[in-house]
């Protein structure tokens, strides 16, 4: 059943996928038609039509989709880590620590290299800070870092708040769009694709004790899955991951939430099935909302993560009411 479930999701998956970045390629400012989109694809000479594609609108749809996949899979990993079904990416505080970091390189006027360096110390400073905290007596427990990361992620928002209080009116506008997650900025996605790629892979290494693990910490010891060195590989891969997600998109919220609920209430439960899907979904579906970002009131844009929780909110509570309950457990 899994494996029928498997050739038929995956593939389907796949198929969005495409017609995510196919209409990323075709609408715009300028919305090309099938005609000139096929030709501007086959050819990046092909005058204004290839110039759009190939220098534009490709770039930024394959930053989009390894921002969602990055997103995705991280909250996967990070809801049967902490065995909260509400659990996303940024509960930890990585995002506040990423956001401070940003901010203090624009309000120095700094390049957006240097915003995206910083931006990725402050979510590597705050995962360190999270995991020492929570690390007591008796270990890492779910609760312990929940609770560690909710309060880092606090005081974070409070230096966020005052940052954005004191900073120079020039440069508000740049810093509000970082914080509400903007693509507009974002660079090529090679380094980033390479980690979401890994991650997956290290993810995948990991399903099957991930499947034991979301049955209960018990029943995962008596299965012989040591689980606290689980959880330890299972936080530092989620961190990387986020991470690499804000420094090329900054705060994009509620896809790592949404996504892989979207694909539990649909029925699928096993991180073996799970964990590349989410991928899939979670990239198609940020790459969606790029699209309606920049196209919405063009020649103006949107920042992306606006238009995320636009689209993610209906949709999920559409999902909650007609589907079963979401858990983070593994299906028979």
């Amino acid at each position: 059943m899994r494996q029928t479930r498997a050739l038929v999701l995956l593939p389907a998956l796949a198929l969005i996928a495409l017609v995510a970045v196919g209409a990323a390629g075709a609408f715009g400012s300028v919305v090309l038609r099938p005609s000139a989109l096929l030709a501007g694809l086959l050819d990046p000479a092909a005058g204004m039509a290839g110039t759009l594609i190939w220098e534009l609108r490709l770039p930024r749809a394959a930053s989009a989709f390894t921002t969602g996949g990055l997103l995705a899979l991280a909250g996967a990993l990070m809801q049967v880590l902490l065995r909260n079904p509400l659990a996303d990416p940024y509960v930890l505080g990585l995002s506040g620590g990423a956001a401070v970091g940003a901010l203090l390189s624009m309000m120095a006027g700094l390049g957006a290299g240097a915003v995206s360096g910083s931006a990725f110390l402050g979510a590597l400073a705050s995962m360190l800070m999270v995991f020492g905290l929570a690390h007591g007596r008796g270990g890492w427990t779910p609760a312990r870092l929940l609770l560690n990361g909710v309060v880092v992620a606090s005081g974070w928002g409070a230096v966020v708040s005052f940052l954005l209080a004191v900073g120079p009116q020039a440069e508000l506008r740049g810093m509000l769009f970082w914080l509400m997650g903007d693509l507009s900025g974002a660079g090529g996605p090679g380094l980033r694709a390479a980690v979401l790629l890994t991650g997956l892979m290290a993810a995948m290494a990991l399903a099957r004790s991930l499947n034991l693990l979301a049955r209960g910490e018990v029943q995962a010891r008596v299965l012989g899955v040591a689980v606290g060195r689980l959880r330890l590989a299972v936080f530092g891969l989620t961190s990387l991951l986020t991470a690499a997600a804000v420094t090329l998109a900054g705060s994009v919220g509620f896809v790592g939430l949404v996504v892989p609920h979207m694909l539990r209430l649909a029925g699928v439960t096993d991180y073996r099935l799970l964990l590349p899907a989410c991928v899939l979904a979670g990239g198609s579906f940020l790459t969606l909302a790029d699209t309606l970002a920049r196209t919405v009131l063009a020649p103006q844009q949107l920042p992306v993560g606006v238009l995320s929780a636009l689209i993610g909110v209906p949709v999920f509570l559409f999902l909650l009411h007609r589907g079963r309950p979401a858990a983070t457990g593994a299906g028979p």
